[in-house]
């Protein structure tokens, strides 16, 4: 059965971008060759919400204090936005190197 599951970002820079999730996620990784980084991710979900349009699959990180986090970041000259008070969770846009973002929540939802 599924042992797993595999994301993919798509970067205008993922040189740059492989090395935030390496040097600033602090994210566990493996060279797949070549300067190849697979990342490891912390235990996930995945929720399937309904679409009136074309399809689109989104990622987000979690975290448990999103102002702890997004200070973390400031600290370290990553521009994040603003936290958001959502009706299932506090959300900020982290801001890659590339220039696109990555979304971080404060789940408010039950976990599996």
């Amino acid at each position: 059965m599924i042992t797993g599951a595999h994301a993919i970002l798509y970067s205008r820079d993922a040189e740059r971008d492989r090395a935030f999730l390496r040097d600033v996620l602090g994210l566990p990784n493996v060279d797949a060759g070549h300067g190849w980084l697979i990342f490891g991710l912390p235990p996930s979900e995945i929720a399937v919400h309904p679409s009136d349009g074309d399809e689109r699959h989104e990622l987000y990180f979690l975290t448990e204090d999103i102002k702890a986090f997004t200070a973390a970041m400031a600290e370290r000259g990553v521009a994040c936005s603003a936290p958001r008070d959502m009706r299932w969770g506090i959300l900020a846009e982290v801001t890659l190197p590339s220039g696109g973002t990555i979304g971080v929540y404060q789940p408010r939802h039950p976990r599996p």
